[in-house]
């Protein structure tokens, strides 16, 4: 789609628009099943709304934090008593850090009016009829409060703004005193959206299921934020919930919120355990409460909010038949308008003129998924994980995917080593790994969701940490989602979306493809810590030769391994700069006649056939067995007994 200019059909609109009655939602930009951009962006009105969250953040006992809430909102509905919806992005990024490629912050004049709207929501939007309202979280930019990762004050924090605008809490003139300010030009219906930190609101915002706000779009965004720092109790290489918040806060605020940096620093101990801390930060347990459509957006090469991230939360919305669609991206950390522009800005256009407007535009019956499955090439699916989809059992032998299971395979941690260079040794036994490899397919293989691979290991140490890869093995191009851009190159030339004035043009940097050759490609990762073999609510040392059995959740995908190529699964210890060591430098034991690995193959893709194995790299163990029995635990754990 190229880029849009305004239409001077304002007469046309007012006369549609003009015909219903007072007081309600107004579709007077609405021709031709779209939301049209008839109304001016220079003459739209900016203003700034506190809205009192009820929280103390200081813990002053005021009580009385208040967000700020930059609106844009087009004049000519508002001139005519009629209502308007809502797109909206709630984030602690706005004067610290910047939104979007371009790094966009939000600019005042000198009366503190808004000028500058980060991102294109507002230039492209606001002409055909929507408000755009950008908040600060809690401690961040103007607003009062702290700033608590993903708690009760980042949620609260945007939640208020929907009551806000839905009638049920207070907004007033100033970040202090001030008169109160109704939202009587809105009618209700928010949109939520945002990538990382600021979809991660989003999506606990909707677990609230606060009233109306009527769908979001998560765009790299979190679920649980436990499996943002740890992944099945191992530390992942990500700092801590007290470094965030003091990354995003200003130095005033931090030294006033000295109370929820200690609670932040105690609620997350580097040992792993889920407890309190974790569970107020976990939306997916709250699921069911959604009311909203979902539209989610991640790159399944993201290593900062991975993709198991997005898994749980889709297929819990999923089980409650939420309506929802998927895009899925080769990408590393990237928004899609910075990957697939004109595609994203027309189905984001659709979605919320029918989730916000009620446009009967047909996005509702459209393919469920999109995903890429080489730079800028895509395929649809009706639904996902993909129709026909089945878990089948794949066999482990040593050096073996697909053959008899038995046998025993071992390895020596070494933290220094990481997946890309397990993948780049897939075919030299090296100390640090074991590979288990198929044989060359004679067709495609599919592999669609998520699998998992439940392990039987013994230690030579107290401590051990496990780390699983499935790897495509065979030349191809892709994003190089490891490079600068995560799989995208920034140019020189610029493009505008929608319309513009001198302090916000509505221009952006255009992108290509970054991509790299490749002799094979890691695309499903998981990693668990040992010591939490029986539950993750507490870490417990290792008995040295005993067997534990656990279940490594591997991260969902899309991905097809395609004929001529080989599937393989790596285990290893220590994924370097992606979970941190532990404090021993074990030998591990793997039973594979007590193992397996389940994955999520498509109907009629190739059976996964035998590769040839290699010599043994470590003799059976002679350690006795326990008895396991799995658990219903949302982390799949097994429990021993």
């Amino acid at each position: 789609m190229p880029p849009v200019t305004v239409i001077a059909t304002l007469l046309l609109a007012f006369a549609a628009g003009l015909l219903g009655p007072v007081g309600t939602a107004w579709a007077g930009s609405v021709h031709d099943g779209a939301s049209q951009p008839v109304y001016s962006y220079a003459d739209a009105i900016r203003e700034t709304v506190w809205v009192d969250t009820g929280l103390d953040g200081v813990r002053g006992g005021a009580g009385h934090d208040r967000v700020a809430a930059d609106i844009i909102r087009p004049r000519e509905p508002a001139a005519h008593g009629r209502r308007i919806p809502v797109i909206m992005d709630a984030s602690p990024y706005y004067s610290c850090c910047g939104r979007g490629n371009d790094s966009q912050v939000k600019t005042y004049d000198a009366n503190g009016n808004p000028l500058q709207f980060p991102l294109y929501y507002d230039n492209y939007f606001v002409p055909r009829g929507y408000a755009v309202v950008l908040v600060d979280l809690a401690g961040t930019n103007r607003s009062d409060g702290c700033v608590d990762v993903g708690g009760a004050s980042d949620v609260t924090s945007a939640k208020a703004v929907v009551d806000w605008l839905n009638g049920r809490a207070t907004g007033y003139s100033a970040r202090t005193a001030g008169t109160p300010v109704r939202a009587g030009w809105a009618d209700g219906s928010v949109g939520m959206i945002g990538k990382s930190w600021d979809g991660t609101v989003a999506n606990g915002v909707a677990a609230t299921g606060v009233a109306g706000l009527k769908t979001i779009v998560p765009i790299s965004a979190i679920s649980d934020w436990y499996d943002y720092y740890r992944s099945q109790g191992a530390p992942l290489y990500q700092g801590t919930p007290a470094d965030l918040a003091s990354y995003v806060e200003d130095p005033a605020t931090t030294a006033k919120c000295a109370a929820e940096q200690a609670d932040l620093a105690a609620g997350a101990p580097y040992d792993g355990d889920w407890n309190g801390f974790w569970q107020q930060r976990d939306y997916v347990a709250d699921a069911s409460k959604v009311k909203a459509s979902v539209f989610v957006v991640h790159g399944m090469q993201d290593l900062n909010v991975r993709a198991d991230e997005f898994g749980p939360w889709w297929d819990a919305l999923a089980a409650r038949g939420v309506p929802r669609k998927i895009w899925l991206s080769q990408t590393g950390h990237v928004d899609p308008f910075d990957y697939r522009r004109s595609a994203w800005v027309d189905t984001l256009h659709s979605w919320f003129d029918h989730y916000l407007m009620g446009v009967d535009n047909g996005i509702d019956r459209q393919p469920m998924a999109d995903i890429e499955r080489a730079p800028d090439q895509w395929s649809t699916d009706a639904k996902w994980p993909a129709p026909g989809t089945r878990q089948d059992l794949v066999a482990l032998a040593p050096g073996t995917l697909g053959a008899g299971a038995g046998g025993t395979v071992g390895f020596t941690d070494d933290p220094t080593r990481d997946e890309n260079a397990w993948a780049a040794d897939v075919d030299r036994t090296t100390p640090d790994k074991t590979v288990f490899s198929s044989g060359v397919l004679q067709h495609d293989l599919r592999v669609s969701g998520s699998g998992s691979l439940t392990l039987t290991v013994a230690s030579s140490t107290t401590s051990a940490h496990l780390s699983a890869v499935l790897v495509d093995v065979g030349p191809a191009v892709i994003r190089d989602y490891q490079g600068a851009g995560e799989g995208i190159n920034t140019l020189t030339t610029q493009s505008c979306w929608g319309e513009g004035t001198p302090t916000d043009t509505g221009c952006f940097m255009d992108t290509s493809a970054a991509t790299a050759q490749v002799g094979a490609t890691v695309f499903s990762r998981g990693w668990i810590d040992l010591g939490h073999y029986a539950s993750l609510d507490q870490q417990r040392p290792l008995t040295p030769g005993a067997p534990y059995r656990m279940t490594v959740q591997l991260a969902p995908t899309d991905h097809v391994v395609p004929a001529g190529h080989r599937l393989a699964l790596i285990v290893a210890g220590t994924d370097a700069n992606l979970i941190d060591p532990p404090d021993t430098r074990p030998t591990l034991t793997v039973d594979l006649s007590h193992s397996q690995l389940r994955l999520p193959l498509t109907a009629g893709a190739d059976t996964v056939t035998p590769g040839q194995p290699p010599a043994p790299t470590m003799a059976p163990s002679t350690a006795p067995l326990t008895v396991l029995r799995p658990t219903q635990q949302r982390d799949a754990l097994a429990d021993l007994r």
